[in-house]
């Protein structure tokens, strides 16, 4: 074996001046504050955007949006998102496709991401604690807008928490899609007094659709109840049906205009 002292060390190759190369702009994070547990209720934001409210488990992550001025309405959507053990937060497609149509028919809407997910504090409670999330959501969405309509919409998992929450809550108008029957106990949730909807597909692969309907057919007093043929769970490819569906059964239950004396 050749070994090399310092002094035999063959000499090292002049090193290259190479330019430094600018510093990509830096990133900067909004620094979020969270409420704490016993200061005020905050205020809606005027033009819809993030909120963080107070909860029981911490703080929940709200996303706010509010319709055109010309066509708002009185009334607020609470919308509640899919299981979030299986990848379910406020962003999902069929939560945001609702929302969209409600403020398309002219409601104030909330999205929101129940305890453990998102940025939500906590952790996930069996539907139990996100019931208790969703009413301390409702709650403050009565408060911060008086006299308006409350509806509740959930999908799949979120549709389990809003109909449990639903008696408490007392809503103007209910909207379950794919409501998850022979996954989470229905038999103990009683149905709500308000005019309620069901949308459900017909080719549903993780909700047996004819449990559905023959659950919601002994229901008193019976929702409506709309069947979507060749429609999955996710409503893949059907968003844009779904949005008809939504609107053409809802448009007899809309609450009446801002502008309306």
């Amino acid at each position: 074996m050749q070994h090399f002292s310092e002094s035999h060390a063959p000499a090292r190759p002049a090193l290259l001046h190479r330019p430094r190369r600018p510093r990509a702009a830096a990133r900067y994070h909004v620094r979020m504050t969270f409420p704490h547990p016993e200061s005020p209720l905050p205020p809606f934001p005027v033009a819809g955007g993030p909120l963080w409210l107070p909860g029981a488990a911490g703080a929940l992550e709200l996303a706010c949006a509010v319709p055109a001025a010309d066509n708002a309405r009185k009334g607020i959507a609470v919308i509640s998102h899919p299981h979030p053990l299986q990848g379910g937060t406020m962003h999902n497609k069929v939560v945001t496709t609702l929302e969209r149509v409600l403020l398309e028919l002219g409601l104030t809407t909330v999205r929101h991401n129940f305890r453990g997910v998102g940025r939500s504090a906590g952790v996930h409670d069996g539907g139990v604690g996100e019931a208790d999330d969703l009413a301390t959501i409702a709650t403050w969405a009565r408060a911060t807008h008086p006299g308006d309509a409350l509806w509740l919409a959930g999908f799949s998992f979120g549709s389990y928490v809003t109909l449990r929450a639903a008696n408490r809550l007392d809503p103007a108008q209910l909207i379950l899609i794919a409501p998850p029957i022979g996954r989470w106990n229905f038999a103990d949730l009683a149905p709500p007094s308000c005019p309620w909807l069901i949308v459900q597909g017909e080719e549903d692969e993780v909700v047996d659709s004819h449990a559905v309907f023959t659950w919601a057919q002994a229901l008193q007093p019976a929702p409506q109840v709309v069947r979507m043929p060749e429609t999955g769970h996710f409503f893949h490819r059907r968003l844009v049906d779904l949005r008809g569906v939504l609107k053409h059964a809802l448009a007899a239950y809309l609450p009446p205009t801002r502008n309306t004396p």
